[in-house]
């Protein structure tokens, strides 16, 4: 039988002319028209189950084993770009403004479908039935979730056992190194908004009022004592105010003032605690100074967790294709957030990293969500290689 390595170099050139298509026609959250066109008319002339998403511009298709039924995996790949203004001088440049490909969701999606044609090619041998995920929002509002919800999980007939998905990156490691870790492999992301309500005055007798800014900039400072003093240093939280607002000119205290913050966190109970602790202390600080405080705390995506068992023989097939001296265990999470945390945690799987980086210096260039973030696609037939192979071995392990 023709090995995936094998099937992915005929399909090369396919599969990154489809990526270059799909990068000058960035598209942003969940509607995405021109991308979801661009996958039908790849996958056209298959012989696969084809859905599209209610709720948003998401293609779920499925692929029926001939040697099944047996289980079903799932291998994903996002389809959205990012707001972000493409500096990055290629011939395929973005012909979107204002939106680029700035985290390579669209190798993603061509290593996606580079994994369809393989696996058509091999459906006659394959033990069960293969899921295949491409979808919108994972940079915003959450496509996973919505998929879910519309019966992705059970949309073979018979619920997922597995799920597979890799992300590639523009920096840090050689081109076509891979890595990832078991257990917590990103964080959770939740949202803290924060408005301190005081009373206004001039701003030449404070005493007449009650200024909202110093209260909040105390508060500020306490949540970063509050995380080092309360929270385990082995089981991090990073709480960082991206966003401070108050007042309109420098002579008057206003009535109110505003920030808003990001909580990441790599456990469940870290996470709970946090939700309770974070808005006691901002409250507990407004009325020490006789001021009030209105706290959000909105939960964001889940920890993204790799199953022990599953992350093992990702890593094993990976090693087996590629070799050892491609393979790099990561030491530490990563405090960056994913919506294929919805879908690990209904069903055990493995997420994996891939560089793209082409620079002679990786450390040196630009990451994922630059603008200058350059994305070497030579690394596609290898993506479209593992993806296939994790759903062929997983099928044949029963």
């Amino acid at each position: 039988m023709t090995s995936t390595l094998e099937l992915a170099a005929r399909y090369g050139d396919s599969i990154i002319e489809l990526r270059r298509a799909l990068h000058m026609v960035p598209e942003y959250d969940l509607e995405l028209p021109k991308t979801q066109a661009l996958i039908l008319a790849a996958l056209e002339g298959l012989d696969l189950e084809i859905t599209l998403g209610k709720e948003l511009s998401s293609v779920t298709a499925v692929l029926r084993g001939g040697a099944g039924p047996g289980p079903v995996v799932l291998l994903r790949g996002d389809m959205d770009a990012l707001p972000v203004t493409e500096r990055v001088d290629v011939a395929y440049k973005s012909t979107h403004p204002g939106l680029m490909h700035a985290c390579g969701h669209d190798l993603h999606v061509a290593g996606l479908v580079g994994a369809v044609k393989i696996l058509h090619e091999m459906r006659d041998q394959l033990a069960g039935d293969v899921v295949f995920m491409f979808q919108p929002g994972e940079e915003t509002t959450g496509g996973a979730p919505i998929m879910i919800r519309e019966g992705l999980l059970e949309i073979a007939g018979r619920r997922v056992d597995s799920a597979y998905c890799l992300h590639v990156q523009s920096a840090g490691d050689p081109l076509g190194m891979w890595s990832s870790k078991a257990g917590p492999l990103m964080a959770a992301a939740d949202q803290l908004s924060v408005r301190v309500v005081g009373e206004g005055a001039h701003g030449s007798e404070p005493f007449n009022g009650k200024d909202p800014i110093p209260v909040l900039c105390e508060i500020v400072v306490a949540l970063q004592t509050m995380v080092t003093r309360q929270f385990d240093v082995f089981d991090p939280v990073v709480l960082t105010v991206g966003k401070i607002a108050g007042g309109t000119k420098e002579n008057i205290i206003p009535d109110d003032a505003f920030f808003d913050a990001t909580v990441r966190s790599f456990s469940a109970e870290s996470r709970a605690k946090m939700q309770v602790a974070a808005p006691r202390l901002v409250e507990g600080i407004a009325a020490a100074h006789g001021l009030t405080a209105e706290v959000e705390y909105r939960v964001g995506y889940p920890v993204t967790v790799n199953d022990e068992k599953e992350y093992v023989f990702a890593r094993q097939a990976i090693v087996d294709l590629f070799g050892t001296d491609q393979y790099r265990e990561r030491a530490h999470a990563e405090c960056g957030a994913e919506d294929m945390s919805y879908v690990l945690n209904e069903v055990p799987g493995a997420y994996v990293n891939l560089s793209a980086c082409g620079a002679p210096v990786p450390a040196d260039a630009a990451d994922n969500h630059s603008p200058l973030a350059d994305f070497d696609d030579s690394v596609l037939p290898n993506a479209a290689a593992l993806l296939a192979e994790l759903a062929v071995r997983r099928l044949a392990r029963g």
